[in-house]
């Protein structure tokens, strides 16, 4: 007994490859003992001239292996269909094979009759439903469908009409105690009835499962409905929708099945067309269209709060928009998918702004006041202004449009103590300066240079270019002496950098620089200065020179050196004296 079924286990499933090959091309021919489409299981048929004649299924003899052959080839097909149905992965499959498997084994080892062979291998079926609807969201609504016999009614407003529904099972499994209901709606532009019954919800026992077409299409149900057109229903095609509930093979639909027939309705002169979506009304449909915006102050930093005036204009030359409702949503901003922030935070915590009309060919004002986070970098941001509104019979149009509002950084820097090394120079001398420039804002520094001003120097200037945020700059100059200093030897720094769209801002430091006269002049005067030659060398023995003379001699200019220096200094201090009391006289005379 046990090679017998191994036997026909291994023809079974030699026969499973070359089924899913015919499976299209069958599909396609539609010819007696092909697949049905819509069930995806088979139909044991023969032909008999015209007529259909089924496999026998209820008989009280025992069975033969040709009947068990039958039973397990059925078994086999419908569990590819449920792999085809509910696109099943591998594990779930494994779990239909191993119902099949003992479903072959059983029906090999088991004498019965006919009638319960058939009637076990209906129960493995559900079994095998059941195990397949446990792993998905809902049963399948595949096989549920409206009969061909639709016509779509035709209906004017005021007037009451019969829709009938007819509804076909194309599976081969029965559905029981089915639940038809309409989707009812009260916006006209959804529903052309009116909603005058609180409970339209019609039942039906069973639909019986059928192996073809033209069997499924005689055990049809139709459901009658009873409707009155509104009043102010719009011409054109209006949606239908029906949910459906059902149990299938013991399992309740955890999702109604949901069907749509159309109707065309025929509404009073100016009431509008509806497409057959219901969201298009005759005629232009109106816009909201963003024409400019506004802050104040016009220059936005980053962690300031500002007003943000949107002007905005309905084009519609002929319609008025009702119900505007105007939702501002501003860029996600942050490193990482886990750290996002709005770019702009309404300060009323609402980011939405109510008007209740705006007239044909209008403008109007929205202001709603927002502030920047303070880490924003400099840069444009986008603004979406999502729109909502009604207009005439027409609810719920939408438009969206964007603006950007340019975001500013504080541009900050701070610089070293500046090195003058030396700082006192003669005239024709130079100095060196050097000092940092450290870029402390979270904005670029572009073009940054330095220039050095003062009546005691030549202008000179250092070019340290751009800056990014936290990077540092050094500046390395050398100052020349033009001029004996007449002032506190202030030296002015100009600073100077531009931001991205190109405006310059300048800043100012100071240093201190003494530029003297050469003080040669001073030293060199007079005809015994360094003694001339004689302080070089001795002419009475034999020209050499005089070391002691040497000594005295660099000691003696030394001492001139600072003698000089001194009388510089006071004289340079009587010069300075004299002009201030040259300005204060000519001041005087110009009072007087």
């Amino acid at each position: 007994m046990r090679g017998k079924m191994e036997s026909r286990r291994r023809a079974v499933r030699r026969l499973a490859g070359s089924l899913a090959c015919l499976f299209f091309a069958l599909a396609v021919l539609g010819q007696p003992g092909s697949w049905n489409a819509a069930s995806m299981v088979y139909a044991e048929e023969s032909v008999s001239g015209n007529e259909i004649q089924y496999v026998e299924r209820s008989s009280d003899r025992v069975i033969t292996d040709d009947d068990r052959f039958d039973a397990d080839e059925d078994l086999l097909y419908y569990m590819q269909s449920l792999e085809v149905r509910y696109h099943l992965d591998e594990k779930v499959m494994e779990g239909l094979h191993k119902l099949f498997d003992s479903a072959v084994y059983y029906i090999a080892n088991t004498e019965m009759s006919l009638t319960e062979l058939w009637s076990y291998v209906s129960s493995v079926k559900g079994n095998m439903e059941s195990a397949a609807v446990a792993k998905v969201t809902q049963t399948t609504s595949e096989f549920i469908q409206v009969a061909d016999n639709w016509q779509t009614p035709v209906v004017s407003y005021g007037q009451g009409v019969s829709i009938v529904l007819p509804i076909v099972n194309f599976g081969t499994e029965e559905l029981n105690n089915l639940i038809v209901e309409p989707v009812i709606s009260t916006l006209v532009t959804e529903w052309p009835f009116e909603p005058d019954a609180t409970n339209y919800l019609q039942t039906e026992p069973y639909i019986p499962g059928c192996q073809t077409k033209e069997a499924a299409m005689e055990n049809r149900r139709e459901f009658t409905f009873h409707f009155k057109t509104r009043s102010d229903v719009m011409t054109g095609y209006y949606p239908l929708k029906f949910k459906i509930s059902y149990t299938k093979a013991g399992i309740r639909s955890e999702e109604p099945a949901e069907l749509t027939v159309y109707v065309k309705t025929i509404g009073k002169p100016g009431s509008g067309i509806i497409g057959g979506n219901g969201q298009e009304a005759s005629g232009s449909k109106p816009r909201i269209v963003v024409t400019g915006f506004e802050t104040n102050p016009a220059k936005v930093f980053a962690g300031e709060t500002f007003t943000l005036t949107i002007h905005v204009k309905n084009t519609s030359k002929d319609t008025t928009v009702t119900n505007v409702l105007f939702d501002m949503q501003a860029a996600q901003e942050g490193e990482d998918k886990t750290n996002t922030y709005s770019a702009f935070l309404p300060t009323s915590g609402s980011s939405s702004v109510y008007m209740e009309k705006i007239a044909p060919d209008t403008s109007a004002d929205i202001e709603i006041e927002m502030t920047a986070k303070a880490d924003l970098a400099q840069k444009p941001y986008v603004l979406d202004v999502n729109m909502k509104y009604d207009a005439a019979t027409v609810f719920d149009l939408t438009d969206k449009a964007s603006v950007s509002i340019p975001i500013s950084q504080e541009s900050r820097f701070d610089t070293s103590i500046p090195e003058v090394v030396p700082d006192n120079i003669e005239v024709g001398s130079q100095s060196n300066v050097m000092f940092s420039i450290y870029n402390t804002g979270k904005t670029t520094l572009y073009n940054v240079q330095v220039k050095f001003f003062a009546d005691s120097i030549a202008e000179a200037s250092a070019f340290v270019g751009n800056l990014q945020s936290g990077n540092t700059g050094n500046v390395d100059v050398m100052l020349t002496g033009a001029a004996a200093t007449m002032d506190d030897g202030i030296v002015k720094l100009e600073i100077s950098y531009e931001d991205d769209a190109g405006n310059v801002t300048t800043s100012e430091k100071e240093i201190t620089l003494f530029v003297n006269e050469p003080m040669m002049d001073d030293m060199m005067m007079g005809d015994d200065i360094m003694m001339g030659g004689d302080m070089m060398m001795d002419g009475g023995e034999g020209g050499k020179p005089k070391t002691g003379i040497i000594v005295g001699g660099v000691s003696g200019a030394v001492v001139l050196a600072g003698v000089g220096l001194g009388v510089f200094l006071k004289l340079r201090k009587r010069k300075k004296a004299a002009l201030l009391e040259a300005q204060e006289l000519a001041e005087l005379e110009k009072d007087l």
